[in-house]
């Protein structure tokens, strides 16, 4: 049975999830432009976990661009879910450009999604990592192994596939959020409106992504904790995916993903402009370092007893862990 959430899964069977999966299956076959593409999602997420001990062949596991657990959400169905790239939280104040037809209140919605679904995938990936290693903190060899090569299907399976894929996925939005909203941007030159949004210029990590915190908390408390940390103009693009409603994004009139504020490759318009793109990337790594750091700190706080969180974090980095462990 998959372990996708129920409430996730409602979506995409419901009414129009035909066309979604047609949507997917032509958008999964394309190249797409929803996401940084799979090369850089491969080195940040090598730049952020590749002093920390990783072997090759795990780390190859989590980070290729084109196999890899960091880009799952980029194939099959996932691609059109919104929430699991960062779409569509446009809003732009209508002192820029008249009245906009999503309000902000709309859009903290869809951040709070893809916030949601990194908490989601990191819990699992916590309570997966209980079966990487046995009460006394020995690594079990059968469940730590990555050879065959571990599938990315969101199914049951081999406790170390499961970790990595759920960390993959988790931390994908998260490299995306940068790629797609203007938090660390700046607009381009002339007047800022629908087609130049303002550029937040932000060096810091946001609050809302700590995910680690946010974990051990209710829904209703992270959510209030975690909308309170967004900034008024915060903006990702409109995509046409499935959005907080579950609908397709009709992106008319609204600050779109295409030609306006991606930076998922060095050449986009909003990529070129004061080096948005490098601060897009840069910032993209300094986060996947905090959430490998907060991961590693939740497996103690979980697993105190045995050694068992530091066998764990061996058991993920390692290539043959049973017998390095």
């Amino acid at each position: 049975m998959s372990r996708t959430s129920a409430s996730r899964r409602q979506r995409l069977l419901a009414p129009g999830a035909a066309c979604l999966t047609l949507l997917c299956s032509v958008l999964a076959t394309a190249t797409p432009a929803q996401a940084f593409s799979g090369g850089n999602h491969e080195q940040i997420t090598r730049a952020a976990l590749g002093a920390g001990g990783w072997h090759p062949a795990s780390l190859t596991a989590m980070a290729d661009g084109n196999t890899g657990a960091i880009v799952a959400n980029d194939h099959g169905e996932y691609f059109g879910i919104g929430e699991l790239h960062c779409d569509n939280a446009d809003y732009l104040d209508p002192r820029y450009d008249g009245h906009y037809p999503r309000t902000r209140a709309q859009a903290d919605a869809e951040i709070i999604d893809c916030v949601g679904s990194s908490i989601d995938h990191v819990k699992r990936a916590v309570a997966a990592a209980d079966r990487l290693v046995d009460a006394n903190g020995h690594v079990v060899g059968a469940q730590t192994a990555i050879s065959p090569a571990c599938t990315w299907n969101d199914r049951p399976g081999r406790a170390k596939c499961e970790v990595l894929e759920d960390l993959g996925r988790g931390w994908h939005q998260i490299e995306d959020f940068y790629a797609h909203s203007n938090w660390v941007d700046r607009a381009g030159p002339g007047a800022v409106g629908i087609k130049n949004p303002p550029g937040l210029g932000r060096t810091d990590l946001p609050a809302f992504f700590s995910i680690s915190r946010y974990s051990g908390m209710s829904r209703a408390d992270w959510v209030k904790d975690a909308t309170g940390h967004i900034p008024h103009d915060l903006a990702t693009g409109c995509y046409p995916d499935r959005d907080h409603s579950g609908r397709v994004s009709d992106c008319a009139n609204r600050v779109t993903h295409d030609g306006v504020l991606n930076k998922d490759t060095k050449d986009s318009p909003r990529s070129t402009v004061d080096h948005n793109f490098d601060h897009a990337y840069d910032l993209a790594v300094k986060d996947i370092e905090r959430q490998w750091k907060e991961f590693k700190d939740e497996l103690g706080r979980r697993y105190p007893h045995n050694g068992r969180a530091a066998a764990m974090i061996c058991a993920i980095t390692h290539d043959h862990p049973d017998r390095t462990c």
